[in-house]
């Protein structure tokens, strides 16, 4: 799980809206294993560890449903410390009848399901990176079949108690409206490197060679529109970087692509081509 700690660059917190604040609540406590930070009002701070803020939800006042086809979230991802974390995560859902999709990427293995709104849930455990393999220059991923049988062949006993406390926001995968300016914007001003181009439909980016903390893709449409400001989905989700001057050097590149960026305290928020806000910490 170094990928996701100084010196690198990674996504620290996902940020959504939703229809129903205490329905979700209840969603992500009970089904995903979150507990709560802070709660005010229609906004609720959701922890693994009991000090890491990895989600925020919040009800805005005039909210409406998620809709489809538009840019924004496809999912977040949960990344878990071990295996025997994900084979217990599989019972979990199992004794509360959570409908999943999942696949083996080779780099990794993950389970896949949507929250009440429709948001897009990955909680996935890493192989060593040693294990993974390059091909000029980009990592070999794929989607095979999960071996259920082989993740849950050593599980002795139901110890599943929430989400572990080192549990942290792996990556996060967005729809966009079309790739060539999108990769400009991450990799020329936000400072990733691409990792993988899955045909002409799909990017994977990373700091420091991890497989991807940003997926990218069009699968809903070459052009397709930004969704309602008040509609359910996304918000925004952090990027945090190592340091003031390498937050300060992104800063000046995402301004010279042409990119408005907002200074909001401590913060500078931005949004990329097809609309996904991004705030920029260190």
């Amino acid at each position: 799980m170094k990928f996701h700690r100084q010196p690198y660059t990674y996504i620290g917190q996902v940020n959504l809206k939703v229809t129903d604040l205490n329905r979700s609540l209840e969603f992500y406590k009970r089904i995903v294993g979150f507990r709560v930070l802070k709660q005010t009002g229609k906004f609720a701070e959701l922890t693994a560890d009991g000090k890491t803020v990895l989600l925020t939800i919040e009800q805005p006042d005039d909210v409406v449903p998620k809709r489809d086809r538009t840019t924004g979230l496809y999912h977040f991802a949960l990344l878990l410390p071990s295996r025997s974390d994900l084979a217990q995560f599989v019972l979990h859902l199992s004794d509360n009848h959570i409908r999943i999709g999942s696949a083996d990427h080779l780099v990794s293995e993950a389970l896949y399901f949507s929250d009440p709104d429709g948001n897009g849930i990955e909680v996935y455990r890493d192989r060593e990176a040693a294990e993974w393999t390059w091909n000029d220059g980009q990592v070999a991923m794929a989607t095979d079949p999960l071996d259920f049988r082989d993740l849950l062949a050593g599980v002795t006993e139901r110890t599943w108690n929430g989400l572990p406390p080192d549990t942290v926001m792996g990556h996060i995968h967005l729809h966009v409206s079309e790739l060539e300016r999108i990769k400009a914007f991450y990799v020329e001003g936000l400072g990733f490197e691409l990792i993988l181009r899955f045909g002409g439909q799909a990017l994977f980016i990373a700091d420091g060679k991890y497989h991807h903390h940003i997926g990218l893709n069009t699968w809903n449409g070459v052009g397709a529109p930004r969704p309602p400001e008040n509609g359910a989905g996304l918000k925004s989700f952090t990027v945090v970087y190592p340091s003031e001057e390498a937050r300060a050097q992104v800063v000046a590149n995402v301004r010279k692509l042409g990119s408005t960026v907002t200074a909001e305290g401590e913060e500078f928020t931005v949004a990329d081509p097809s609309g996904n806000r991004i705030r920029m910490v260190v």
